[in-house]
């Protein structure tokens, strides 16, 4: 089937940021946009749904409120929706539960027209003639767009030293898919240092009595960082920092982006101390099996057929000591990073690249090399826009930003100063 339309743009990847979008210009006539999905259904890190787990954004950043408070797709009023805002308002806990905010976002794409899940992209050609870009599915369909917004997500990261080694080691994004298959065996070990890690190995080490395994949980990081929630570090987030961050030199922007890493990538202070509280009780009744390491860094592996056992190269970095270490069963929360789709390499020529070969994303999210906003992106712009990049209360703002350039006019109004700091030294 092909759609005969051009329309004013076509949204590939239907994750929070780009279903944030799709409610945004859902209201405004004057705009005609589809939005393309390979997912039968909105569907976000499932294999993270831990029964108790909670975002780490308070409720305001929902998929519209800070652009549209008077919205009808916010999660206050998915919540009256479904019978619950009362026992929302009588838990007085700003932070909605991760299970919660996937089902307020199936909500919120059920009822929108321009959704349309199970069409997985192929590929991106342009037509110079008509001035559009042709998004072609593999269910057949085609879709005609003068622009397009790139919301593909970050596919999960498995570190280098895995490459090739083989063996049944799983991505946190597929824990909950094998977790009772990884409560059988006798030594698991987890490997990362943010909230993932953090969570899979309070989960496992609830358990450690019951099923009798060794835990571990090794990260490179000095310690176990909580994450930065003071009130000055959110401003960070601000318009006014990514204009000053965007501002500054690759190297140095470059230089930062490794320095800021535990302001958005560290563990949430309830749950490091969720930890530590558990660790105390098992260890009344008893030394507990399982070991935490900082300071230590996964350098090489080695699967071991016969014995069904991975040979981890562990690197103490401080003493610059390396030793090993034999588990049978291998979690990584090694997080998540951009990779550009296979389904642009027809457009290739028509992306604006820095010297590196990465996107080089404007302030204002485009990302094409003409630099008339005809290619727009979503959580692909870490290294030109700081942690606000991936940050969900500011996913709001972007789409304003994004309907501006989409429409020609501001929609939603947008807030361009918030922050007491300032950045800058003029």
């Amino acid at each position: 089937m092909t759609d005969r339309r051009t329309h004013d743009f076509v949204a590939i990847g239907l994750g929070p940021f780009n279903l944030g979008l799709a409610c945004l210009a859902e209201p405004l006539t004057d705009l005609d946009g589809v939005f393309l999905e390979r997912k039968q259904e909105f569907d976000w890190h499932p294999g993270m749904m831990l029964e108790q787990a909670s975002l780490q954004t308070p409720f305001l950043a929902d998929l519209v409120t800070l652009a549209d408070p008077a919205s009808p797709y916010s999660f206050l009023n998915y919540l009256k929706q479904q019978g619950r805002l009362y026992s929302f308002y009588i838990r007085e806990n700003f932070f909605p539960l991760r299970s919660e905010y996937v089902d307020y976002c199936r909500w919120a794409a059920s009822r929108l027209r321009s959704v349309r899940f199970g069409r997985e992209v192929t590929s991106v050609t342009h037509e110079a003639d008509a001035e559009a870009y042709v998004v072609r599915c593999a269910n057949g369909e085609t879709y005609r767009a003068r622009r397009l917004v790139l919301g593909t997500g970050t596919p999960p990261h498995v570190p280098a030293a895995l490459d090739g080694v083989g063996g049944p080691a799983l991505h946190s994004s597929r824990y909950l898919d094998h977790a009772e298959e990884l409560r059988k065996r006798d030594r698991i070990t987890v490997v990362g240092s943010g909230q993932s890690a953090a969570e899979i190995y309070l989960d496992l080490l609830g358990d450690i009595d019951r099923h009798g395994y060794e835990l571990v949980w090794a990260t490179r990081s000095p310690r176990f960082f909580p994450l930065e929630y003071t009130k000055l570090t959110l401003e960070l987030t601000s318009p006014e920092y990514m204009d000053y961050f965007h501002a500054l030199p690759a190297p140095v922007r470059d230089r930062l982006g490794t320095a800021q890493k535990a302001l958005y990538k560290g563990i949430s202070a309830d749950t490091v101390n969720a930890v530590h509280e558990l660790l105390y009780v098992k260890s009344l009744r008893g030394p507990v099996p399982t070991r935490l390491l900082t300071n230590t860094a996964l350098t090489a592996a080695r699967y071991d057929e016969g014995a069904e056992q991975y040979e981890l190269t562990l690197h103490q970095r401080e003493q610059d000591v390396t030793h090993t270490l034999r588990t049978d069963a291998l979690v990584l929360a090694t997080g998540y990073r951009y990779r550009e789709p296979a389904f642009l390499d027809p457009i290739a020529d028509r992306l604006a690249r820095d010297e590196q070969g990465r996107l080089a994303v404007r302030r204002d999210w485009s990302a094409d090399a003409a630099g008339c906003g005809e290619i727009l992106v979503q959580n692909a712009a870490l290294h030109t826009h700081s942690l606000s990049d991936p940050d969900l209360g500011m996913g709001a703002h972007r789409n304003s930003v994004l309907l501006r350039t989409l429409t020609g006019r501001e929609v939603y109004p947008i807030e361009r100063r918030i922050a007491f700091q300032e950045f800058s030294a003029a």
